[in-house]
């Protein structure tokens, strides 16, 4: 959510950011805004006026009746209650406009960085980098389905029918795997200087609102029935929320976690979820990084963030690129965002594993999060960034470390996780 100061002073600015997004539908939502916010801010004045004017009456009243002139205090007293009652009305007025203010910033996108490249949707996101060389081995790699079938590691028919579609049980050696990324990924982030921390799973819909976009939050979470909670679809929903309505010493900051969590997300859309793999599921786990920080280290904070995914993905041997989401890729909250894709030899092309944003003061300011100085209190910005996601990370990683007879090599940095095995058998 931007300031509503940007709107009663550079409402262009706004419009152009929201042509920059493709999002032209929301224009009238500006000026909507902006009138409404006139409107409030008279009604304030008048109610403050009136405030100022019954004081001044009740301090009169004070005084005659120290005099003893009682007829006067009473004849005061009907314009009191007179303004009393008007003063109510337009407090209520107050309320209603500055919810109605507020329902409809909450769609306009944040401003987003000048450095982001202009595109529709991801189609046109850019590359930036690669790190690694990229291999296309001559033996043939199989579907991640297969090669976790060939060693007794993947079971969705049995899921399928305690939970239905997008569901897995991950078995073995597999199911290791899956678990040794997850702990060296934290390990990986707690070497970086990073505090480890396990949040809730479930949050209220105050935290949601105040963390991500409507659409996103139709498309992605699931609500607990009966109850105001929500299953979390990463931990930054969390990590963010555990700072709602606090004011952080300029001293602490910048506040630097790293956070496991399971995911649950609905993926409502056009790519559906998979039947044989667990490339799109609906249950994931996730080691991510959150910092809450001051506006000028932000950026310095984002290129140490994805930095550190390319660093993770590289000491496990598996090939990666990132690239620049264009703004009309990026959600409303977001002011910069980069993914890192993961090379697939199967495929021959590189798919996402990970994501980096900076959202400004967005979640800060939804969230009423504030940071203190000498210089007064101002809103803190946060960021997160995905250090792994699996078992699509495990995808990478088995098609990465694939041999022709259908081994599996395990990397150095996974053996200490893995009982010092350094392959995986059929």
């Amino acid at each position: 959510m931007i300031d509503i100061k940007l709107i009663r002073e550079n409402k262009d600015k706004v419009k152009e950011n929201i042509k920059k997004k493709f999002q032209n539908d929301k224009l009238y939502l500006v000026d909507e805004i902006y009138n409404l916010d006139i409107t409030y801010r008279e009604i304030k004045q008048k109610a403050d006026n009136l405030r100022s004017d019954k004081n001044k009456t009740s301090d009169k009243i004070g005084s005659y009746m120290r005099d003893k002139k009682i007829e006067e205090a009473n004849k005061l007293k009907g314009q009191v209650q007179h303004y009393n009652t008007e003063i109510e009305a337009l407090e209520k007025e107050e309320i209603k406009l500055e919810q109605d203010i507020r329902n409809k910033m909450m769609l306009i996108p944040q401003i987003i960085h000048e450095s982001v490249p202009l595109g529709k949707n991801d189609a046109e996101n850019v590359e930036i980098e690669r790190f690694g060389e990229p291999v296309i081995p001559e033996y043939e790699i199989p579907y991640h389905a297969d090669i976790l079938e060939r060693i007794a590691g993947l079971d969705k028919e049995s899921s399928g029918r305690t939970s239905g579609s997008g569901f897995y049980y991950l078995i073995g050696d597999a199911a290791r795997l899956h678990s040794a990324m997850i702990s060296y990924a934290r390990d990986f982030m707690i070497d970086k200087g990073f505090t480890y921390c396990i949040p809730p799973f479930m949050i209220r819909s105050d935290v949601v609102t105040g963390v991500m976009s409507f659409t996103e939050m139709e498309n992605m979470m699931y609500k607990i029935e009966n109850e105001d909670l929500y299953l979390i679809g990463t931990s930054e929903h969390s990590i963010i929320g555990r700072y709602k309505d606090q004011i952080i010493k300029e001293e602490s900051l910048p506040i630097t976690l790293t956070s496991y969590s399971p995911c649950f997300r609905k993926e409502v859309g056009a790519h559906g979820i998979e039947e044989r793999g667990i490339y799109r599921v609906h249950q994931f786990e996730k080691q991510e990084i959150v910092v809450l920080c001051n506006e000028k280290d932000h950026l310095d904070w984002y290129n140490k963030m994805w930095s550190y995914t390319v660093e993770f993905f590289r000491s496990l041997d598996i090939p990666v690129r990132t690239l620049e989401c264009c703004s009309g890729d990026l959600a409303d909250l977001k002011v910069k965002s980069c993914d890192v894709e993961a090379w697939s030899p199967r495929q021959q092309k590189y798919f996402e594993v990970g994501s980096c944003s900076t959202l400004g003061d967005a979640q800060a300011r939804r969230l009423g999060i504030r940071t203190k100085s000498d210089q007064g209190t101002k809103y803190v910005y946060t960021l997160n960034n995905t250090i792994l996601a699996t078992p699509r990370g495990l995808i990478a990683f088995l098609e990465n470390n694939l041999n022709q007879d259908g081994s599996i090599n395990v990397p150095k940095a996974l053996r200490p996780y893995m009982g010092n095995k350094e392959i995986i058998k059929p």
